[in-house]
């Protein structure tokens, strides 16, 4: 009875320390993590470059009929991006989640759909 009296709050306190790291992590670890997750569990399709400036490439892509446009920060990237990124405009490879469409990568740590 008793260890059953400490092991309930032992259990609380570490799901509560886990829960606040959790939260408590910057939004560029946040981005990452989406980004690769992304590219683990993606799905491949193709996309459009439309424009690049300021670090953010805009991009068009289909999934299903529905049309997308999007935008990734790749400012964080620059070393895995081979040319001027000026030069990027035109088609690419991407990846999206199946879950939602909507969320996709062109670029990430351990992918690049980039056609150089």
């Amino acid at each position: 009875m008793t260890v059953w009296m400490l092991a309930i709050p032992a259990a609380l306190v570490i799901v509560g320390v886990y829960i606040l790291f959790r939260i408590r992590k910057h939004p560029k670890d946040r981005e990452q993590r989406r980004r690769l997750a992304v590219n683990l569990h993606g799905r491949l399709g193709d996309a459009m470059i439309t424009e690049v400036h300021d670090g953010l490439v805009f991009y068009e892509y289909s999934v299903r009929g529905v049309l997308y446009a999007a935008s990734q920060d790749v400012s964080k990237l620059r070393e895995h991006i081979p040319i001027d990124p000026d030069r990027l405009i035109g088609p690419v490879g991407l990846k999206y989640s199946t879950q939602n469409p909507a969320n996709s990568i062109i670029i990430c740590e351990h992918w690049s759909g980039l056609r150089v």
